[in-house]
């Protein structure tokens, strides 16, 4: 694929998904959170350059790194859902406004470590900002559910 098509396709997603998760929702714990961070992963890693070939170890540092910040990120957005349960007993979720800030500061962090790449002139491949968001999501979604888990633990009397 394309940088201009990677990019594209990581905009239409942050879009999707920013818009779902500011509106109040039913979350669904059986639902398969990990297909479209597997399928975006899948896409960014058929990049045979992922790695720039003329500084592999720099490149290597700086796509571990910024993954490293990504999981920090995925961790402080799926913090910043809201969760309830309703009178039924539904558990729902909606994003805040800190959500918002979540999103603002992982694109200022995903900037931050492109231009310490463009410092040390190492080219980065747009699969890595692909990458970067699979895990995004996997982190995010798998907090909400660790958290909906903890507060059905509560509710059952479970909790430690």
């Amino acid at each position: 694929m394309t940088a201009l098509s990677n990019v594209l396709i990581a905009v239409a997603v942050i879009v999707l998904v920013v818009g779902r998760q500011l509106r109040a929702r039913r979350l669904d714990t059986e639902r398969r959170f990990w297909l479209l961070p597997l399928v975006l992963a899948a896409v960014a890693l058929r990049d045979p350059v992922l790695i720039d070939p003329a500084h592999q170890v720099t490149a290597a540092v700086l796509v571990a790194g910024s993954l490293l910040t990504t999981v920090g990120m995925g961790c402080a957005w799926g913090w910043t859902m809201r969760l309830w349960r309703d009178a039924d007993g539904a558990l729902w979720t909606q994003g805040s406004t800190a959500t918002v800030f979540a999103w603002v500061g992982a694109i200022l962090v995903r900037a931050a470590w492109y231009g310490v790449g463009s410092a040390l002139h190492v080219h980065q491949s747009s699969s890595v900002l692909m990458l970067s968001l699979a895990l995004l999501l996997l982190v995010r979604s798998t907090t909400v559910a660790w958290r909906a888990r903890q507060l059905d633990d509560k509710r059952h009397g479970l909790a430690a």
